[in-house]
């Protein structure tokens, strides 16, 4: 049974906002079982289209381009993590404890789904895995920026580096290691998936177990705790 939330984005990823209609639902489901089915570079509105029985001309009422769509299903991956990590640290007040659990969250937030009937948030995850970094290794970064299209990321960041700054108010690169535990978290399970000698870690069967144990022993190690 689906539930009601819906993750706020910037309005300028899109013409209209796929959240609010029975189509545009259609056009994330679609677009999100056909990025992790044949990836971005493959990917196109009329293979979108076809896939969801519909046409290109309805896909593009919504979307200019499939790189706008790719940072709107990333940034809605990365607003549904936020949330999750507000659910999961309500009421938490030792700041040790939150970061362990903000930890994670972002491993596993795939797995906490809600039942959002047009979301596979265990399939969009692996395209965050393997894609995300397209939505802004670009050389329009500096543009989208100033437009506000990576919001939700930062937002993210923002929250996990003030709970450093509460560990460690000393510490000189809180924002540094925030960042840096979002994008280790990504890339040692890509790593332990397809490259397995750059990472430590082993991923089996979409057990991330190690992966949490790494980035946790990594914090607790740079914040002297």
């Amino acid at each position: 049974m689906a539930i009601g939330i819906q993750m706020k984005l910037n309005s300028k990823l899109f013409l209209r906002d796929p959240q609010d209609t029975k189509l545009g639902r259609n056009i994330i489901k679609h677009s999100i079982l056909l990025f992790n089915e044949i990836g971005f570079e493959q990917f196109t509105f009329k293979k979108l289209a076809e896939k969801m029985s519909s046409t290109e001309a309805s896909i593009y009422r919504y979307f200019e381009n499939k790189h706008l769509l790719l940072i709107y299903l990333i940034n809605w991956y990365w607003e549904w993590v936020n949330f999750q990590i507000e659910m999961n640290t309500m009421n938490i007040q030792e700041p040790e404890r939150r970061l362990n659990i903000i930890i994670k969250t972002i491993v596993n937030a795939s797995r906490e789904n809600p039942a959002i009937d047009y979301v596979n948030e265990e399939i969009l995850h692996k395209i965050v895995i393997a894609e995300g970094s397209k939505a802004y290794h670009t050389k329009q970064v500096d543009d989208e920026n100033k437009e506000g299209f990576f919001l939700n990321y930062k937002r993210l960041a923002e929250k996990i580096y003030k709970v450093i700054q509460e560990i460690n108010p000393e510490f000189p690169y809180p924002r540094t290691v925030s960042s840096s535990l979002l994008e280790m978290a990504s890339n040692h399970i890509y790593f332990a998936q397809h490259l397995p000698r750059l990472t430590d870690i082993k991923v089996k069967e979409e057990n991330y177990d190690e992966v949490t144990e790494m980035l946790q022993f990594f914090a607790e190690k740079l914040l002297g705790k």
